[in-house]
């Protein structure tokens, strides 16, 4: 038992290491990225000639210069292309991968299988979910083109065009007489802005305007997304009218690959299915996929089905209309013979979650994936549903991955507790309230009461107590004694410990109000989880929702009375919400059957 609770230190505090930098910069995941500069009062983003520079320990730190990371010291590294956008895929460079000891085991390696092996050719082909049109926002006549030829690369910011507009020189003349006038009619003012911002006219450059006094002659047209020029439409003295496109866009971050399979063959394929490809233009590099569609109909003409996969390129080898030569080994496993290892999985109820290790990406990428287990089998578990065989999922640093996505506001055991609440779902919670001690229910009281002291510090309003009490938190959880819980409670306990730690600290540090509310929804999540799951000593505690928080969203919080004190909101709306529940000695956590029947809250208080 030692040991073990040696080894779950030793997690923690990996975690909560590389989770550190996301805490102080929150969600800016891609701070110096999207960060811009002004063109006439608008804002772009930065061109891809600029060089990004990050941490290989915390990738959330970006600058356009190289130095030492502000929070391990460590020297930058250049910002490889290609970064995910998918919210399930957590990102991490190698040093950070190795520094972590991210370790991974392939499902159903040990499995036995019969199968054939299908060989395939086919093509390369862009994919058209990305295919985009820039169009002008605003009519008018382009004076000057910035990109003049098909394939040009574009990038999302980058100048395109200049315009010259008499639609948007009388529109800036209204919006300054309007500012004129503004004292006899507000209503005029907003108006002439609301013009202008339909016609994509950024904040920043109205307000230039109205501070200049001046009227602009031309507005910058910039690119609304990335890609390749396939479609160039427009030349310069061209007059545009709104809406009009100026090229089409394709963007190759991501590609399909086309086989053709013939009739006799498609019996034997499925969607899922693993293909590895080769083609003369990359020579030496095997690539993988999987099918992720397969064409309803035959083609007459050829009599083949096309079967559809996707690659990441966010490195430029695939390009459209090059050949490849696939190979598909068809395995039949039984599910009864794959298993999943007890390390890999992260509990949450009775579903799980695991991370798994996706192949073919320059950066060393995870993906939150949710899993069906059976029963143990010793170190392991059967898996029902949720991976196939061949995958690699993480068995020794999940804990470390799940808690940078949730500090990083990514997919994780947290955060998808956030998607189930807004969507009016409940996820089944575990109940230990039997077999928690005394003892840890009373440690757990204390952590609530230095909750309850930061609830009222938002109620009214004063970042200063707030900070403090975030504090108080933070040491009423170091003064919890997890070697009283045993087994599931115990890693259960880490989970929400781990999670509660990082929001607390984070309340601590920020200056504004409106963020520390941010934090503590999540934080409020976490510890009413927690005290559903373990129980009360003696006192009585009331969950409370505001259905309008975070533009109606809806958020609870804990509460000792009755009486609703809106936290999320203060003076503003002091008595919006409702007592959602009200958590005693004696509650239980309802079976899942009950929950799903539950009716949904129609009403609220003013």
């Amino acid at each position: 038992m030692k040991n073990t609770r040696n080894v779950l230190i030793v997690i923690i505090a990996l975690a909560i290491g590389l989770g550190a930098g996301y805490l102080i910069f929150g969600n800016n995941q891609n701070i110096a990225a999207a960060e811009t500069h002004n063109h006439g009062g608008e804002a772009v983003q930065t061109s891809d000639e600029e060089q990004i520079w990050t941490c290989s320990m915390h990738p959330q730190i970006r600058q356009n210069e190289p130095g030492e990371c502000p929070l391990c010291g460590m020297d930058l590294i250049p910002l490889e292309d290609g970064s995910s956008d998918d919210p399930l895929v957590l990102e991490m460079t190698n040093e950070a991968v190795k520094l972590a000891n991210i370790q991974t085991t392939t499902i159903g390696a040990e499995a036995g299988h019969t199968g054939k092996t299908i060989r395939l050719f086919g093509k390369v082909q862009a994919d058209e979910r990305l295919a985009s049109s820039q169009v002008a926002h605003v009519p008018g006549r382009i004076e000057k083109l910035y990109v003049t030829f098909t394939g040009e690369q574009v990038n999302k910011g980058q100048k395109l065009a200049t315009l010259y507009s008499p639609e948007l020189i009388t529109a800036q003349r209204e919006l300054l007489e309007a500012l004129k006038l503004q004292g006899l009619n507000s209503g005029l003012l907003e108006a002439a802005r609301n013009k202008l911002r339909f016609w994509k006219i950024g904040d920043a450059a109205i307000k230039a305007i109205e501070q200049n006094g001046k009227v602009q002659e031309t507005f910058t047209l910039y690119a609304d997304e990335s890609g390749i020029v396939t479609d160039r439409k427009v030349s310069v003295g061209d007059y545009l009218k709104q809406g009009e496109p100026l090229f089409g866009l394709m963007n190759l971050r991501k590609v399909w690959v086309l086989f053709d399979a013939y009739e006799e063959n498609l019996s034997s394929m499925k969607i899922g299915d693993r293909i590895e490809f080769t083609t003369p233009s990359v020579p030496n590099k095997i690539f993988k996929t999987r099918i992720t569609f397969i064409d309803p109909v035959i083609n007459p003409n050829t009599r083949v089905a096309s079967l559809r996969t996707e690659v990441s390129n966010s490195n430029g080898l695939l390009k459209p209309e090059m050949f490849v030569n696939g190979i598909l080994t068809n395995k039949t496993v039984s599910k009864s013979q794959l298993t999943v290892p007890k390390s890999a999985v992260l509990w949450t109820g009775t579903r799980s979650v695991v991370y798994v290790k996706l192949p073919d990406t320059t950066i060393p990428s995870y993906q939150f994936r949710e899993v069906e287990l059976g029963d143990g089998l010793g170190g392991a578990y059967q898996l029902i549903a949720g991976l196939e065989a061949g995958e690699e999922v993480v068995t020794y640093g999940s804990f470390t991955i799940d808690a940078a996505a949730q500090l990083n506001n990514q997919a994780s055991m947290m955060n998808k507790n956030v998607m189930l609440k807004e969507t009016g779902d409940s996820e089944q919670l575990p109940d230990f309230t039997e077999s928690t001690p005394i003892e840890f229910k009373q440690q757990l009281d204390k952590v609530s009461d230095a909750y309850l002291l930061l609830k009222d510090a938002l109620v009214a309003t004063d970042k200063e107590h707030a900070t403090v009490a975030a504090n108080q938190i933070l040491e009423a959880l170091s003064a919890v004694e997890m070697a009283l819980l045993e087994g599931d409670a115990h890693l259960y306990w880490m989970e929400q410990l781990d999670a509660m730690q990082a929001h607390s600290k984070k309340i601590s540090e920020l200056d504004e109000v409106k963020e520390q509310r941010k934090q503590f929804d999540f934080l409020s999540q976490l510890l009413i989880k927690s005290i559903k799951v373990f129980g009360v000593p003696e006192n009585t505690l009331y969950v409370e929702h505001c259905p309008m928080a975070f533009d109606n969203k809806g958020a609870d919080w804990l509460s000792k009375e009755n009486e609703i004190r809106n936290p999320y909101f203060g003076d503003k709306m002091l008595k919006c919400g409702v007592v959602k529940d009200t958590i005693t000695k004696d509650f239980k956590n309802p079976p899942m059957e009950t929950i799903a029947k539950a009716p949904k809250m129609s009403g609220h208080n003013h």
